[in-house]
């Protein structure tokens, strides 16, 4: 199942929204006064509360990824599949041969004990 267009432009406009977020952070160009925290904390209330909803809505989808991955089944992949069936027909192959080759060859006999055949000594 393959994602829309909407959908992949929709979540790349935000990746790069947060990588210029990010940039800005770093570079200290997007910095706020510590001043303006303790002065209006109706604003850190409202940081607080939307970093804290940011942050559960990011579990809550890292959550949803890995419980896919862990109930998917992750059954063999055709490739898999293909050499599993060549591994069972050349097992089959290998019995049937050694069958074949135990009707053809008689069994050996046990050679004679080793002081009596040597008559040249």
């Amino acid at each position: 199942m393959r994602p829309s267009r909407l959908a992949l432009v929709l979540w790349s406009a935000l990746i790069v929204v947060l990588v210029i977020v990010e940039v800005a952070e770093i570079t200290h160009s997007f910095v706020l006064p510590i001043q303006s925290a303790i002065t209006d904390p109706l604003a850190l209330v409202f940081a607080l509360i939307f970093t804290t909803i940011v942050a559960l809505v990011g579990a809550i989808f890292i959550g949803i990824y890995i419980s896919n991955r862990m109930l998917s089944p992750g059954g063999f992949t055709p490739f898999e599949e293909e050499m599993l069936r060549m591994r069972k027909e050349l097992q089959e192959l290998q019995r049937s041969v050694d069958q074949v080759q135990r009707a053809v060859v008689p069994a050996p006999e046990e050679p004679a004990a080793a002081g009596l055949e040597d008559e040249d000594l």
